[in-house]
């Protein structure tokens, strides 16, 4: 589907992409992974068309150089910083349908499951939203559209985590095009990637396929008994979803791509936990 060869993007005379070179199938979903300045943003905009370059991008046989509508249309991008809009959010939803496709009764089961109302903040501009707000708009209006690629530069960087799990089970869902998602936090997107493919310092030094990855959409069942009440943790639990089962346990699903994080969570309050559990095997049985 797109063949980078040789892509070198110059700022003030330094490289930040070298010679680069890379093929993306059509059903390749790859995490892209490297340190800060490593050029993956940078790739993201020569793809985009966004920037000038040296070297050659090729989408389904055309030079992506062009910036052809019917080109870019099958690309669907959620930048790491959302862009200051001023329109109101109802417009931005309009525009988005009338552009790309995207429908509004899509949008809105998609942007219930990230868990936000978008008639709600219709007529709120874009730019006075909270920043997860921004980032399940836009991820919103990303998925909803029936692109051949998308691309994620930190997706779930604003998202709390109830939403990031519901962020990787939509995905998960997207079956007909390729991905390629920028994120710090691998074992996040370790469920719906097939390759890992390390940048640095403008190149790829590492391009591996994902072996015995997590299902896509699996949950752990979890279950946590405090010792005493503890506000500031309760409050935490609540936000990963967790149920409060009477006044000292609760009870949830936890994203099997945020387990890590949770109980890194956890770790923190590990003197006030009576009682600790996380059935990895459940849903496996049960076919999930």
């Amino acid at each position: 589907m797109i063949e980078i060869r040789n892509l070198t993007k110059r700022f003030d005379g330094r490289a930040v992409l070298d010679a680069l070179s890379l093929r993306i199938a059509a059903q390749d979903r790859i995490a892209l992974v490297g340190s800060n300045g490593a050029g993956k943003t940078t790739l993201f905009r020569c793809l985009l068309g966004h920037y000038g370059y040296d070297g050659e991008i090729i989408i389904d046989g055309a030079s992506a150089r062009r910036r052809e509508p019917a080109l870019l249309a099958q690309v669907a991008f959620v930048p790491q910083l959302p862009p200051p809009l001023r329109m109101p959010v109802g417009e931005l939803l309009r525009f988005a349908h009338e552009t790309t496709g995207a429908e509004r009764a899509v949008m809105e089961g998609m942007a219930a499951k990230l868990g936000i109302d978008l008639d709600a903040v219709a007529r709120q501009p874009f730019y006075r939203l909270s920043g997860g707000q921004k980032q399940k708009i836009l991820v919103t209006v990303a998925l909803a559209r029936e692109a051949k690629l998308l691309i994620f530069d930190e997706p779930s960087a604003n998202l709390d985590p109830a939403a990031r799990g519901a962020f990787i089970e939509l995905l998960a869902a997207r079956q007909d095009c390729a991905m390629l998602i920028a994120s710090h936090r691998l074992e996040e997107v370790a469920p719906l990637v097939n390759r890992v493919v390390e940048l640095d310092r403008g190149k790829v030094v590492l391009d591996d396929a994902v072996a015995d990855r997590l299902s896509a959409g699996e949950q752990h069942a979890c279950m946590v008994v405090l010792r005493e009440m503890h506000e500031p943790m309760a409050r935490a639990f609540l936000s990963w979803g967790l149920t409060a089962r009477g006044d000292l346990t609760f009870t949830g699903q936890v994203p099997a791509a945020e387990s890590f994080r949770f109980l890194s969570m956890l770790s923190r309050y590990a003197g006030l936990v009576e009682k600790f559990s996380m059935d990895v095997e459940s849903h496996r049985r049960k076919g999930h």
